[in-house]
C-alpha cells in the first residue's frame, strides 16, 4: 500500500487527540489509566473487543524463515508456486508449529488458476508491489486461498443449557448446569438459537414483499455460534475469554455450550507483501478473478501487505469458519465490475473474532463489510475508503459485535433495517459500535427489541434510512470533536495487556 497513506491512517487517532477531550457516558477513566464501563437498565455494556486477530493482537507476526525461493518463469507460474507450497507442507512443524515461507522474487508470475495453502505453518511472501501476481485468463475464482477443510464438531455429551436468565452483552461469566465436566482451556461453542418468537418481535416474519424471492426470517437459519475458551472455572460459573456481544434470554431461547474440535482447521498461515492483479476484458467485465486473498477454515493467520487491482469482489475475503485473522495494511484499487449486488466488498468478514486494520480501498461497494448472522466480536480499525459507490458496515441478516473505530469515507455507514432488499436482508446487525468515524452521512438504528447499537463521536450527517418509523440508535457526541479515548479498540487492548501482566 502507498506508504504516505500508510502514514496518515496511522495518524488519524493522534491528529484526534488534540482537541478539547470527553468520554462517552458508557465508559469513563478509571484507576492506571483502565477504563470502566457502565452498564445500562438492562446490565448490557460495551463490549471488549481486546481479543480480535492473530494471537489476539498480543504478539507481531512471526519472521517464518524462508525455505524456497523462486523467480518469474515466463509463463504459467501457478505450478511452479503451489508445487513450492506442497513441499513445505510435506516438512514436520518446528517446534512454534512453523514450516517455512516460500519467497517469490521481484517480477511478474502469471496465474491462470489460483494458488492455495492447505497445511499450517506456512507462508507466502513477496517483497512488496515488486512482486505482482496477475490472475490471467477467465473465470472467477479466488486467486490465492488460505483454507483446511472439515467443520465444527459437537462432542456428545458436553451440551449444557446456560443458567443465567438474561446473560447480558459484555459479560464474559455466565452460569451452566454443572461445572464438572468442563476444565480451564476448553474451547466451547457458546449457542444462541433462535425462537419464532424472537423473530416476530424484531419483525423479521413481517419484511414487505419484493418479488417471488423474498424470504422471511426461518428460526433454522438463525442460530448463531461464538467460539470461546474457558479461562476460569467458580462453581456452577465459567468465565469466557471473549465476551457476549448479543444478549441471551429465557424468552427468546436462553443459550446453550458444548465443546467441540475442528480437526481440519489450519494456523499460523500468511499471505505477505505482494502486489495482485486481475486481467480483465473491460470496465465492466465480470468473467475473471474476484477476489485476490481469500481465508477460511483457518485460526491464527494473516494477510498483510495486500495490494489489489481490478478484481471484482474484494482484496481479502474472510470465510464464516475463519477466526483470530489480522488483514493489515492492504489496499483494494480500481475494481473490474458492475456497480451493482453482490460486487466490489473490498474487505469482506464473515468469520469472528478478526481484525481488518490500516486498510484503504477506492471505487468500491461496501468496503469494510460483515455478512449474515456473523458472530463477533470483530474489528475494522484505522482504515479509509474513497470514491465509495455503497455504504460501509453489517450488510444484511444480524452479524453481531463489531466494532467500526476510526473509519472515515466519503460515503456511508449504515447500521439500519434493510427490509426487503436481496431476498430479504432485513436487519443488518446488532451491537454494532461506531467509534470516532468520518461519514458524508449515516442511518443509525436498532430493533425494538434484543438488541442496541451504540454511536459514539461521529462526524457526519444523520440521516433517517431506508425505512421509516425505525428506533434510533444510541448516539452522542455527534460532531464533536475530542473523544477519549480516540480510538476504543486500542484503549481495550491496551487495558487488556496491562491485566495480563
Amino acid at each position: 500500500m502507498d506508504k504516505l497513506l500508510s502514514i496518515v491512517l496511522l495518524l488519524l487517532p493522534m491528529q484526534m487527540l488534540a482537541q478539547p477531550s470527553w468520554h462517552s457516558q458508557w465508559m469513563k477513566p478509571g484507576k492506571d489509566g483502565v477504563w470502566e464501563y457502565k452498564p445500562d437498565v438492562d446490565g448490557d455494556i460495551i463490549p471488549d473487543f481486546s481479543g480480535v486477530g492473530y494471537k489476539k493482537n498480543r504478539v507481531p507476526f512471526p519472521q517464518v524463515p524462508v525455505k524456497i525461493s523462486l523467480a518469474p518463469s515466463g509463463g504459467d507460474d501457478g505450478t511452479q508456486i503451489q508445487d513450492a507450497i506442497n513441499k513445505l507442507a510435506a516438512l514436520p512443524p518446528d517446534a512454534n508449529g512453523l514450516r517455512g515461507a516460500v519467497l517469490l522474487q521481484e517480477g511478474e508470475y502469471r496465474i491462470s488458476g489460483n494458488v492455495r495453502i492447505h497445511t499450517s505453518g506456512i507462508v507466502l511472501r513477496g517483497v512488496g508491489n515488486a512482486t505482482r501476481l496477475v490472475a490471467t485468463g477467465t473465470g472467477q475464482r479466488n486467486l490465492v486461498v488460505l483454507a483446511g477443510e472439515g467443520n465444527w464438531q459437537e462432542l456428545p455429551g458436553t451440551r449444557q443449557k446456560i443458567t443465567n436468565r438474561r446473560v447480558p452483552v459484555g459479560a464474559k461469566w455466565i452460569k451452566i448446569e454443572n461445572t464438572k465436566s468442563m476444565h480451564v482451556g476448553d474451547s466451547i461453542i457458546v449457542f444462541r438459537p433462535a425462537t419464532i418468537r424472537w423473530i416476530q418481535d424484531i419483525g423479521m416474519d413481517q419484511i414487505e414483499r419484493r418479488d417471488s424471492n423474498t424470504l422471511q426470517w426461518a428460526v433454522q437459519d438463525y442460530g448463531l455460534k461464538y467460539e470461546r475458551v474457558i479461562m476460569a472455572i467458580a462453581g456452577d460459573s465459567i468465565l469466557l475469554d471473549n465476551p457476549v456481544v448479543m444478549a441471551m434470554e429465557d424468552k427468546y431461547g436462553g443459550g446453550e455450550i458444548y465443546r467441540y474440535r475442528f480437526a481440519g482447521r489450519i494456523r499460523d498461515v500468511g499471505v505477505e507483501d505482494l502486489q495482485c492483479v486481475s486481467a480483465y476484458k473491460n470496465d465492466t467485465d465480470e468473467d475473471h478473478a474476484w477476489s485476490a486473498v481469500f481465508v477460511n477454515r483457518v485460526e491464527d493467520g494473516w494477510v498483510k501487505g495486500i495490494t489489489a487491482r481490478h478484481f471484482g469482489y474484494s482484496c481479502v475475503n474472510l470465510g464464516y469458519q475463519s477466526r483470530n485473522i489480522t488483514v493489515a495494511d492492504c489496499a483494494f484499487l480500481e475494481p473490474k465490475s458492475q456497480i451493482t449486488g453482490g460486487r466490489r466488498y473490498s474487505f469482506n468478514n464473515d468469520g469472528q473474532l478478526n481484525l481488518v486494520m490500516n486498510c484503504y480501498a477506492r471505487e468500491g461497494r461496501h468496503d469494510f463489510v460483515t455478512g449474515a448472522r456473523v458472530s463477533g466480536p470483530n474489528v475494522f480499525f484505522n482504515c479509509k475508503a474513497d470514491s465509495a459507490f455503497g455504504d460501509i458496515g453489517p450488510h444484511h441478516r444480524w452479524a453481531t459485535g463489531t466494532l467500526y473505530d476510526n473509519i472515515i469515507t466519503d460515503g456511508e455507514i449504515n447500521v439500519q433495517d434493510r427490509g426487503n432488499w436481496g431476498t430479504g436482508h432485513g436487519w443488518a446487525g446488532v451491537t454494532q459500535i461506531i467509534w470516532n468515524c468520518r461519514v458524508k452521512r449515516a442511518a443509525l438504528q436498532q430493533p425494538r427489541a434484543s438488541a442496541k447499537n451504540y454511536v459514539v463521536g461521529l462526524a457526519g450527517e444523520l440521516y433517517e434510512g431506508r425505512l421509516p418509523g425505525r428506533m434510533p440508535a444510541m448516539v452522542e457526541g455527534l460532531n464533536r470533536p475530542g473523544l477519549q479515548p480516540a480510538s476504543l479498540y486500542q484503549a481495550q487492548l491496551q487495558n487488556a495487556i496491562k491485566k495480563e501482566k
